[in-house]
């Protein structure tokens, strides 16, 4: 039976308080808080115990710190892919989701479907981003065919990377949470078609920390 392909779709640690529930995406290249850096610890803890073949990661910073304690822990370096930043949210860049109505007239728990509309001024749409998401992942699949591959990104691009992966539109995932330093693994079967299993879904290793 030829091994599947396991994707650890991995969210970045908690940013610094600051930018709790702020609209930062890919334009603030913020850091990681204190518990950020114990909840990156832990994840990396829980990687540790899988064979973890490649690492692929968005360059931003609150990514890489996230990233920082499994680094060592694969054969290679981990590959830095652009196409992995978080969205593009334009005009809402720096705003609380409290502010959101009052500033823009739009409630922020509706962010998937204004994204899929493309309805954030001078932001990113759902078409643009998942044309610089899909080429990675797609790239990551054929070259890593058969592995495990721990994907490092946004919570945004999770989302897309489900969307891509189970082929189902971008705002029903609005229905799941992506936390901070969370685990989704997806499972490609050759013996199946490559048909998606989603394995885990939201998996917190770090939910037991003081």
């Amino acid at each position: 039976m030829t091994a599947p392909t396991r994707l650890f779709l991995l969210r970045h640690a908690e940013v610094e308080t600051r930018y709790h529930r702020v609209f930062g995406g890919g334009r603030i290249d913020m850091e990681l808080s204190p518990r950020g850096h114990e909840q990156a610890l832990a994840l990396a803890t829980w990687l540790r115990r899988h064979q973890v073949d490649a690492v692929v990661a968005s360059p931003m910073k609150r990514v890489q710190q996230t990233l920082a304690p499994l680094d060592g822990h694969c054969a290679t370096p981990h590959h830095v892919a652009e196409g992995l930043r978080e969205v593009d949210f334009g005009d809402w860049t720096g705003f609380g989701w409290a502010d959101l109505k009052a500033k823009f007239g739009v409630s922020a728990y509706d962010w998937l479907d204004h994204l899929e509309a493309g309805a954030i001024p001078n932001g990113e749409s759902a078409a643009t981003l998942r044309a610089r998401v899909e080429p990675c992942v797609r790239e990551i699949i054929r070259t890593h065919h058969g592995r495990n591959v721990a994907v490092y990104c946004h919570g945004g691009v999770v989302r897309m990377l489900l969307s891509i992966l189970l082929e189902l539109p971008l705002p029903k995932f609005s229905a799941f949470d992506i936390d901070y330093a969370s685990v989704t693994q997806v499972e490609l079967h050759p013996e199946k078609g490559h048909k998606p299993e989603v394995r885990l879904l939201n998996f917190t290793p770090w939910r037991d920390l003081s």
